[in-house]
C-alpha cells in the first residue's frame, strides 16, 4: 500500500488493533483494543496502571498490528512501529476525549467537559510503517 491508502485503511477502523509494549520480562506483552487517528497520531484509551501503561513507562517502544480479511484474496493488513507516550494531565485528556467524540460524530454541545476518572490515553507516533495486501496482484 501506498502512503495515502495505509492511513485511508488505518482510518477506516476495520477491527480491533493489536498493542504489543516489553513486559520486565522482556517478552512481548500483546492485547486487543480500540484506537483512534488524528493528524498522523493514534490514540488509545484505557485505564491507568494497567500492565501495558507500566511497560510503556519503562519502554516507549510500541508495535501496533491492524489486519482485516479472512482469505488470501482479501487479507491486508499494517504493522506500526511507534513511540508512545501517556498523556494523564486532565487538560490533555479532556482535550482528546473531546477529540475522539467529535470522531464518533457526538455533537458540540454533548461533548465531555471532565475526563474519565482513572483513565489515560496513549499516544503512539509511528516510526516506520510496514503494510501487506494479499489480493494484490
Amino acid at each position: 500500500m501506498n502512503h495515502s491508502d495505509l492511513w485511508d485503511y488505518i482510518q477506516s477502523n476495520p477491527g480491533w488493533m493489536a498493542l504489543s509494549t516489553i513486559g520486565n520480562d522482556g517478552f512481548p506483552h500483546t492485547i486487543p483494543i480500540g484506537y483512534f487517528v488524528s493528524d498522523g497520531e493514534i490514540y488509545i484509551g484505557c485505564l491507568d496502571r494497567t500492565q501495558k501503561v507500566k511497560n510503556i513507562e519503562r519502554n516507549t517502544n510500541i508495535s501496533l498490528m491492524l489486519e482485516s480479511g479472512t482469505t488470501m484474496d482479501d487479507i491486508k493488513g499494517v504493522l506500526i512501529k511507534a513511540n508512545a507516550k501517556i498523556i494523564r494531565r486532565d487538560e490533555d485528556r479532556v482535550k482528546v476525549s473531546r477529540l475522539a467524540a467529535l470522531q464518533r460524530g457526538v455533537a458540540e454541545s454533548d461533548l465531555p467537559t471532565t475526563a474519565r476518572q482513572g483513565s489515560v490515553y496513549i499516544q503512539a507516533t509511528p516510526t516506520k510503517i510496514i503494510s501487506w495486501n494479499y489480493g494484490e496482484s
